[in-house]
């Protein structure tokens, strides 16, 4: 065989290898997004966006969350690291590291700094908190860091995270209107995030304010305009349409993130990551992370069942239609895969829930910690709570000590006072959760949001219909369907049209997308994968 042969056939094999993998991944995450959501809203979607996916995908109607707490944070990590908080560290968003004996906030690095001026409190961050590897980060070693990986979110945690420990860039939105990065992944932002900065593109979506997108007449599907279970926006009553530019008033862009319009600045950055970055313009697979948190904040203001949240996501439709549309022309169809799933989803108003004769009841965290307090002290004369945190009771060792107290002992008093509190279902010693049994189903979700070097000395769970909230809008966090249930869709290369409703866990996203690429699996998964989508 001459030279020339050789090297042409040489690069044809390498040319046939590279096209066994897309040319761009599109991890699409969304903020508190129930699976009932494509249901419920179904009749009022367009025919390019959530219906193309899954018309034309491949979709898991029963996927959960196996852990617990069900937030934001964690949720992203599980996601990309195929495993849980018990493994990759990140147990919460912020939580009271028993080890360090202080608040730790996910992303958090002191070591780093703002790339703008102005950010800096917002721009300390990267992924050093997170223990495993994520698929992205396996992306990056397989192509020997020629592929380019790069995460975006209105929040840092949901920008950071998915993109991982080798991420070329993560970009996130602050108040100031401006996307940010830290020197974790540079010395200066890309000229074009400078560029889409100075455009200043949410002063137009703020000086035109939120009006409904279709006639009230088509939200039939949600509670009236008006109700007692909406929480305000920036202290003005919930109801359309939305002065956004008075809630501005020239000073704070954070305004944006509580409307459908954080989603539409997001879609128009991922656009030019795409354009500018040349992802998915050649055979070396790139990945692109991106993480629409709009849909958490408006749901946590105006809850599940408000006309805001069905707006945003009649809304949030149109930019993945445009999306998808986008990289047929950019990337060509067939020639990317894209997944869309959601970090947790959420519970339904406890004051809703209750006027319809349902005993459930919004508890306040802070009367949780007066309650634990007061117990201590009136059964051994001295407060033994270090500190109580999202379930976990933290005890102060030290005093236990100081007392002649047996911390087994201690552990039990307050273990059996919360099981006279009207909210608590389950309680759980340290101990108990690392020995856990597999018989139930509590603790099982327990272990696996568990850090011994973190967590607290004892974890509790909430009645279901319980919530740590306040009376209006919603939250996350529970171990119960409301909060586990999120879709999965995969969607183009080597994707057929399907569906399943089997139980599957959201920790088998990232293993079944190393098989699918053929890459390493991230180093913390158990690896159970989603065979339903690994066949051409």
């Amino acid at each position: 065989m001459k030279k020339r042969d050789a090297l042409w056939f040489l690069m044809t094999v390498s040319i046939m290898t590279a096209q066994q993998r897309p040319k761009l991944v599109v991890g699409i995450v969304i903020d508190q997004m129930k699976m009932e959501y494509l249901y419920r809203f179904q009749n009022d979607f367009s025919e390019s966006g959530f219906k193309r996916l899954m018309n034309e995908g491949y979709t898991f109607h029963n996927m959960h969350y196996n852990y617990m707490p069900t937030y934001t944070a964690p949720g992203h990590a599980s996601i990309y690291t195929g495993t849980t908080p018990a493994i990759h560290g990140i147990v919460s968003n912020e939580w009271f590291h028993r080890t360090l004996k202080k608040e730790v906030y996910c992303t958090d690095d002191e070591s780093v700094t703002t790339l703008v001026p102005g950010t800096e409190k917002e721009g300390k961050m990267s992924p050093k908190n997170l223990q495993s590897t994520t698929i992205t980060d396996e992306l990056k070693l397989a192509t020997n860091f020629k592929g380019k990986v790069i995460g975006l979110s209105i929040k840092d945690r949901g920008a950071i995270l998915p993109a991982g420990h080798f991420a070329d860039w993560a970009f996130w939105y602050t108040k100031t209107g401006e996307f940010i990065s830290s020197s974790f992944y540079g010395n200066q932002l890309p000229g074009w995030v400078d560029e889409f900065n100075k455009e200043k593109q949410y002063l137009s979506y703020l000086n035109s304010g939120w009006s409904l997108l279709k006639p009230i007449e088509a939200y039939n599907e949600s509670l009236p305009d008006a109700n007692n279970y909406e929480g305000k926006l920036y202290k003005k009553p919930a109801v359309f349409p939305y002065d956004l530019k008075e809630m501005y008033n020239g000073n704070d862009a954070g305004v944006l993130r509580v409307t459908p319009f954080g989603n539409d600045v997001l879609a128009n950055l991922a656009k030019r990551a795409i354009e500018k970055e040349g992802l998915g313009k050649d055979a070396i697979t790139d990945f692109l992370a991106v993480s629409f948190s709009s849909t958490d904040y408006i749901g946590h203001t105006f809850g599940p069942r408000s006309i805001e949240i069905q707006d945003t996501y009649l809304r949030l439709d149109l930019n993945i239609a445009d999306f998808l549309n986008y990289l047929d022309k950019t990337v060509g169809k067939g020639n990317y895969l894209v997944f869309m799933t959601a970090d947790h989803a959420c519970a339904e108003n406890s004051t809703h829930l209750k006027d319809h004769k349902y005993e459930v009841d919004n508890i306040n965290y802070k009367d949780v910690a007066k309650d634990l307090t007061a117990f201590s002290e009136q059964t051994f004369g001295v407060n033994l709570l270090l500190k109580y945190d999202s379930y976990n009771v933290h005890l102060d060792k030290e005093a236990i000590k100081a007392k002649g107290l047996h911390l087994g002992e201690v552990k039990q008093r307050f273990k059996d006072f919360l099981y006279t509190k009207n909210y608590v279902k389950r309680v759980y010693t340290e101990e108990e959760i690392l020995t856990s049994g597999q018989n139930d189903m509590l603790l099982k979700f327990i272990f696996k949001g568990y850090d011994p070097t973190q967590n607290g000395d004892l974890y509790f769970v909430y009645k279901p219909g319980f919530v740590e909230y306040s009376a209006t809008g919603a939250t996350h966090g529970s171990p119960y369907a409301y909060d586990t249930n999120v879709p999965l869709i995969f969607y183009g290369w080597h994707i057929k049209k399907g569906e399943s409703h089997q139980k599957k866990v959201i920790t088998q996203i990232a293993p079944t997308l190393a098989q699918k690429l053929k890459i390493t699996l991230p180093n913390g998964t158990d690896s159970e994968v989603l065979e339903e989508v690994l066949g051409k």
